[in-house]
């Protein structure tokens, strides 16, 4: 994709070569052959009506548990923003953007009195995200939650789908392929008094910062969880808790994180990843699937598996 010709009807901000590494959690990677922030859901159409098919569409939200490649991200890649972000109250629940922090929802959800919702002040992302990977915490995750969910279509049409039609189970949802989640209804679990759900989040966030590495350059869970096991469990006993590949380390504190130690670059943790996939199959015989997304063209022969 060399011009920004078939993007002249969109509204939204268009940048050729944009960087991307200060975006991503973990702060590595390269550049997006073209970012597009759009105004609202009609641009955004506008935009995926007007591309080729065949053209490497990526959707970035909070970047919190991606691994953007060395190589960079082909074809268009679409941020989120702006309205995009919006929740309202409705009804029993709550209608969220996909660009809504998962933590902003839960402290909207928190003042509204409305149940359910706590897990989700811990999960560092957005509500699209969280819908593409049914993401949870503390024995909740969103399908507990989910109502229906908006998207856009690769065709550039919006259709409204509820949640049994998601499939979603653990760290998975079947969303059609090539679609764009725009917002979702997330119903409560009932009234709850405000002041005890803010205790409650008050604890899971207390819990979590004491068990996690928060203040470093991370990205979240590396690995889910394989059936009847603790990723971070094999980790361990397979003795790569710290271990280190160039800049990138196996967080001490919790060793189903990864750490950017200052200067690592995505090839290294990728890489970082591999070896400790390897590590784990060799002594356990489990592998490990990966939970962070690795995206755009890697720079290394690192396994994409």
């Amino acid at each position: 994709m060399t011009t920004a010709a078939p993007f002249q009807q969109a509204r939204g901000r268009l940048k050729e070569q944009a960087p991307l590494a200060a975006r991503s959690w973990f702060r590595t990677g390269g550049a997006a052959d073209w970012l597009f922030v759009p105004q609202d859901a009609e641009d955004l159409a506008t935009a995926l009506r007007q591309c080729p098919p065949d053209l490497p569409v990526t959707v970035l939200g909070a970047c919190s548990n991606v691994i953007i490649r060395d190589g960079g991200l082909p074809g268009l890649t679409i941020r989120l923003a702006g309205g995009f972000a919006n929740i309202e109250t409705d009804g029993d629940g709550l209608i969220a953007g996909a660009a809504a922090l998962d933590s902003s929802v839960a402290e909207t959800a928190a003042q509204a009195g409305m149940a359910g919702f706590a897990f989700l002040s811990t999960i560092p992302g957005s509500i699209g995200g969280a819908v593409c990977m049914n993401a949870g915490a503390y024995e909740g995750d969103l399908s507990t939650l989910l109502d229906w969910v908006e998207i856009l279509t690769r065709e550039g049409t919006i259709q409204r789908l509820p949640a049994p039609a998601l499939e979603m189970r653990y760290r998975h949802s079947s969303l059609p392929e090539g679609s764009i989640v725009l917002r979702a209804r997330l119903k409560a679990h009932g009234a709850e008094d405000p002041a005890t759900i803010q205790q409650t989040m008050q604890e899971m966030r207390a819990s979590r910062e004491a068990s996690q590495p928060l203040r470093a350059r991370t990205g979240g869970s590396t690995f889910r969880n394989p059936e009847g096991h603790r990723a971070w469990e094999l980790i361990d006993a397979a003795g790569c808790r710290g271990l280190r590949h160039g800049g990138a380390q196996i967080s001490e504190k919790h060793c189903n994180f990864m750490l950017n130690t200052g200067d690592a670059t995505s090839t290294e943790l990728e890489e970082l990843g591999e070896m400790v996939r390897a590590r784990v199959l060799d002594s356990s015989g489990i592998t490990l699937h990966w939970e962070i997304r690795r995206l755009g063209r890697p720079l290394s022969p690192a396994s994409p598996s």
